[in-house]
């Protein structure tokens, strides 16, 4: 054969390989409205950027009938590219061949692009649509997870990893997109359980839909496994697209700079926060209003709404934001916004970015209902986050910020950097009410008017303790600023932080209470 005949037969075989599961297998999964595993990739990335690999590795399993089978890459497409032309690496389970079941094969080729990625210090996107192991090749295929979980622990906090969910994800095929920084989920197409509705039903009688049981809403809402949800999977694209534009390639790098932009004129701090601290109103509008652009991606938007995480611009440089929602509970802490905001300081800080926390709450949640659903060790990850975090900490006190709560967001305490308060900032053990309550008692008991004598120790207390300046006369606050310079202060407190370091005592690791 020449050298041309050569290179069109490698032409015909890499086309016959790419059909995946065939026309037959193509069609039906465009009938589920899901794009092919190829398409996903090449819609993800930059143009003309994507380089694959393992192209023709194929199963090597004989029992039931599979040593006649042939399975085109093995269920799953892995390569290199770009995104904004920032290289990355990626992997899509194919389910138009086998249902994108995972092999011996499969399995090593997702390791081999997970080391890949790891080697070479890039973010790594995995997109899972599999059926779950593959029942033909036993315990080869549950090794081949075991391999999977073992490298995304040990790429964790070392490169951006990204699971995108498209289709199910089932079994113990879960525990790696919960083993990675950021899980995108898509409306009616994402599935995600442990166990099925059949196994439910079979065990407990009890009869569920997929949807219900482990829907994108679910997980986005209810679970708080999910951190974007998107109706489409091309609105999951640019998601994904964007969140990539705002995080550094790796650990030991910056996230890039982008041209500086003013905020987008709106309505000023003084006229979006109410000064009746039981008035609430939207933290994202404080938030838009101190970012470049106005622009704020927020992750896990419809989980433990109490809290907002995430991500903004300030003269061009990414920051990682944590604030409360007054508008949800009064903007309290509990057991799940415990767990939200932790584990994204958690990420902030090992991906060099820093953090800056925007405070307005009562506390901590109080009832029944928390304390045994383990307020207690829930709470303390976050106190555990912020006191680790060893990049530049700011704190912003808007008004609310009592008791354990206080503490909690960021104070000087766990070492914040920096702390600013605004002139209607309230720091004390508890509300002035029920404050005035346990201090007054006997005072209010005792009084002709028992109400009018409560009023006016609830004014005393607020006056003597519910404002910013016994605080600051502490040095617990470094300045009570106007709203209208909480930006300004911000990005000098940035600047300044800039080449912070900081020496902790020598260990291993410290024990999180997990």
């Amino acid at each position: 054969m020449s050298l041309r005949s050569n290179v069109l037969d490698l032409r015909k075989r890499k086309k016959e390989v790419q059909k995946g599961g065939g026309d037959k297998a193509i069609e039906k999964q465009a009938k589920m409205g899901k794009l092919t595993a190829r398409e996903r990739i090449l819609a993800l990335l930059d143009k003309n950027s994507f380089h694959e690999y393992d192209l023709f590795v194929s199963h090597a399993a004989k029992d039931f009938g599979m040593e006649g089978k042939t399975l085109h890459g093995d269920g799953v497409i892995i390569g290199t590219g770009t995104i904004y032309n920032k290289p990355v690496c990626i992997f899509a389970q194919d389910f138009t061949v086998a249902g994108g079941s995972l092999g011996l094969m499969h399995a090593r080729k997702i390791t081999k692009i997970m080391d890949h990625a790891l080697k070479m210090r890039v973010p790594l996107i995995g997109i899972n649509d599999s059926g779950g192991a593959r029942i033909q090749e036993g315990v080869n295929s549950l090794a081949g997870y075991g391999e999977i979980f073992f490298r995304n622990t040990l790429a964790s906090g070392v490169i951006p990893q990204i699971s995108v969910i498209l289709g199910p994800c089932a079994g113990g095929a879960v525990y790696s997109p919960a083993l990675t920084d950021f899980v995108f989920v898509v409306e009616n197409i994402s599935k995600m359980f442990i166990t099925g509705p059949s196994v439910i039903k079979s065990v407990l009688g009890e009869e569920i839909s997929m949807e219900e049981l482990g829907g994108a809403k679910v997980h986005s809402e209810v679970t708080g496994n999910a951190h974007f949800y998107a109706k489409t999977e091309l609105e999951c694209f640019d998601q994904i697209k964007s969140l990539i534009s705002y995080i550094p390639r790796n650990n030991s790098k910056k996230a890039l700079a982008h041209e500086p932009k003013a905020p987008l004129k709106g309505p000023s701090a003084e006229d979006i926060v109410p000064v009746d601290p039981r008035i609430p109103y939207d933290m994202r509008d404080i938030l838009k209003s101190i970012t470049d652009g106005s622009e704020f991606l927020e992750v896990m938007e419809d989980f433990a709404p109490n809290i907002i995480i995430g991500f903004g611009r300030m003269e061009g440089e990414t920051v990682g934001f944590v604030a409360n929602q007054p508008m949800v509970l009064a903007g309290v802490l509990d057991c799940d916004s415990s767990d939200k905001a932790a584990r994204f300081i958690r990420y902030c800080d090992a991906f060099n970015i820093p953090i800056v926390t925007m405070e307005d709450l009562p506390g901590y949640l109080p009832g029944a209902d928390q304390e045994h659903a383990g307020v207690i060790r829930h709470g303390a990850k976050i106190l555990y986050a912020y006191s680790e975090a060893t990049v530049a900490k700011i704190t912003v006190i808007l008004r609310k910020a009592y008791g354990g709560g206080y503490i909690a967001m960021n104070s000087r305490h766990l070492r914040a950097d920096f702390v600013f308060a605004w002139p209607t900032a309230e720091i004390a053990v508890m509300g002035p009410e029920g404050a005035a309550n346990i201090v007054f008692r006997k005072e209010i008991a005792e009084a002709e008017n028992p109400e009018e004598m409560r009023q006016q120790k609830i004014q005393e207390y607020k006056e003597k303790f519910a404002n910013p300046y016994v605080a600051a006369a502490q040095g617990y606050i470094d300045e009570v600023i106007e709203p209208s310079q909480t930006r300004a202060r911000i990005l000098h407190a940035l600047q300044v932080s800039e080449n912070k370091s900081v020496f902790l005592p020598n260990k291993k690791h410290g024990i999180p209470p997990f």
